[in-house]
């Protein structure tokens, strides 16, 4: 049995407002995992809860998943069907519910290339639920802007910190400066990201019980989030 709610949380991880549609599950020990995404943006979710039998599923349409599982409630029995050892459907039952989905060929679905992370980071802040909600705030207040600056400065005693700044590069448009303090090796960090990306991962993870932001010069923002049953990764590439 998966709670419907932690289910739906899980999905709503990888798929991030509709960015990533086309995925494989992968069941192992109980353990579901999901690659995601594409050059300059990949995924990966983690459930560590996830009863059912070691397989391959392919999920080609995650939008009308979603809308599926949306009538249901409660805790979820889930259930395969297979045809000789390829993967059929997929079934969610509740109390009043049997919902069927049927799975993709996983060889139409392709590969999902991950990645190391760097020996060091320039940047590591630890994420807080009250950061994450003045962030998904900051960014909702200049929604038609997509352009996001994460730089390093020092404040008034000389501390390293880290400024997340929506709004246009240009000198005469809106903005919003928002500050984290962590560990800072390097000032004077100036790099561009997607903010609408940034803002659809933080939305996802409201729920975690941690949260780590990572920054490399050369290599992009990683974004690290667990609950007590499950771990997201993110890499986001910075904008060129």
């Amino acid at each position: 049995m998966v709670n419907k709610l932690t289910l739906t949380s899980v999905i709503s991880k990888y798929y991030l407002n509709g960015l990533n549609n086309q995925v494989k599950w992968r069941i192992k020990n109980n353990k579901l995992t999901i690659y995601a995404g594409e050059s300059g943006r990949i995924c990966k979710v983690q459930h560590n809860n996830f009863p059912i039998e070691d397989s391959e599923l392919g999920i080609f349409d995650t939008h009308k998943l979603i809308k599926l599982l949306s009538i249901t409630s409660g805790d979820l029995a889930i259930s395969l069907d297979k045809i000789k050892s390829v993967y059929t459907k997929i079934h969610f039952a509740d109390l009043n519910f049997d919902v069927t989905y049927s799975l993709a060929d996983i060889l139409i679905l392709g590969k999902n290339k991950w990645y190391e992370d760097p020996k060091s980071f320039d940047i590591e802040v630890v994420l807080t639920r009250e950061d994450i909600d003045y962030l998904i705030k900051a960014k909702g207040a200049l929604s038609d802007v997509n352009n996001m600056l994460i730089t390093t400065t020092t404040d008034f005693d000389g501390t390293k910190i880290c400024e997340v700044i929506f709004g246009d590069n240009t000198g005469f448009s809106n903005k919003i400066t928002y500050q984290l303090r962590g560990k800072i090796t390097r000032e004077d960090i100036q790099i561009p990201f997607n903010s609408d990306i940034f803002k659809d991962i933080l939305s996802a993870n409201k729920d975690m019980s941690t949260g780590l932001l990572r920054i490399s010069e050369g290599f992009g923002l990683k974004l690290d989030f667990t609950t007590e049953e499950t771990e997201s990764e993110y890499f986001i590439a910075r904008n060129e």
